[in-house]
């Protein structure tokens, strides 16, 4: 048995999967605000719980926000920032005694959606979250990659890819760089462009409901939107060539998206013809935590 803990800033997930993927139990819990020793103990105590229901001990693989440092293991990049600088994965291993798995959220949902969900059978996924911030993942023959600096598949604070619909201008990014690419795709920064470019204040979800309903400046934010995103994916095209992109996170559900950016991405990538495939997520808000069940 398997057993993947998504710990989120609000909600800890675990998911209990058997060996042909069934889900045989799942739990959530609220996750301690700002209590790093209470989230240590909550883990502990879930997967305790879910193995004492189900009468077996199982693998532990786990999805942060954030990555381990290659220096000392201990947590970085974390936007849930009790984890920054503690060494989660150990001191999970001492609350269990065992050894336990550790990635990056992103990471997780890319390999969950690789192993059996809309990127199944494929050689190469690239899983894409677009959401409160913008993320990726990287899963070769069904492996998620690390890399030598644990930041694989971060495109998101690359920079955004010039086009003559950002004006020049260059939003500042929580990392200290301005322009990345979470600053014009992340769902607050299609908030913030449409305000910047409309004056007008609207929710993602607002903004897709007045475009189809035939709202101009909404339909023209989308627009911006779609070119930005297939031009900051030609750039992974071009890098990795993956069969398939998978997006996840809250604007994965803009159903236009799949057909108009492949479209947009065309001049961008760098070959005569386009074979990748761009996909919404199988498992939907469960791929996190599939895949950090997955990491065994």
């Amino acid at each position: 048995m398997r057993i993947g803990v998504d710990l989120g800033g609000t909600k800890t997930e675990l998911i209990a999967l058997g060996d042909d993927g069934a889900v045989l139990l799942r739990r959530r819990a609220p996750t301690p605000a700002g209590d790093y020793a209470a989230t240590v103990a909550l883990i502990a105590g879930m997967v305790t719980q879910a193995e004492r229901e189900l009468g077996v001990r199982a693998s532990v693989g786990i999805g942060t926000p954030g990555s381990q440092s290659p220096v000392d293991g201990r947590m970085r990049n974390a936007n849930s920032t009790c984890l920054n600088g503690q060494p989660l994965k150990q001191d999970v291993e001492a609350a269990l005694d065992r050894e336990v798995r550790l990635a990056n959220d992103a990471n997780c949902f890319a390999l969950s959606e690789a192993v059996d969900g809309a990127g199944r059978g494929a050689d190469l996924v690239f899983g894409v979250i677009l959401g409160t911030g913008v993320g990726g993942g990287v899963v070769v023959h069904g492996r998620a990659l690390q890399g030598a600096n644990g930041v694989a598949g971060e495109w998101g604070h690359n920079p955004l890819p010039p086009g003559d619909d950002t004006g020049g201008h260059a939003p500042a990014c929580y990392c200290g760089r301005h322009g990345c690419v979470e600053t014009w795709l992340s769902g607050p920064a299609l908030a913030a462009d449409h305000l910047r470019i409309s004056g007008d204040t609207a929710t993602p979800e607002n903004i897709v409901a007045r475009a189809a309903a035939g709202d101009a400046a909404c339909e023209a934010t989308l627009r911006r939107y779609e070119a930005r995103l297939a031009r900051a994916l030609a750039g992974v095209i071009n890098l990795l060539d993956p069969d398939v992109i998978v997006l996840g996170g809250g604007l994965s559900s803009i159903g236009r998206l799949y057909e108009q950016v492949p479209r947009m991405w065309v001049p961008h990538v760098f070959s005569d013809r386009i074979v990748t495939r761009l996909r919404p997520p199988l498992h939907g808000d469960s791929s996190g935590v599939r895949g950090a069940a997955w990491l065994w």
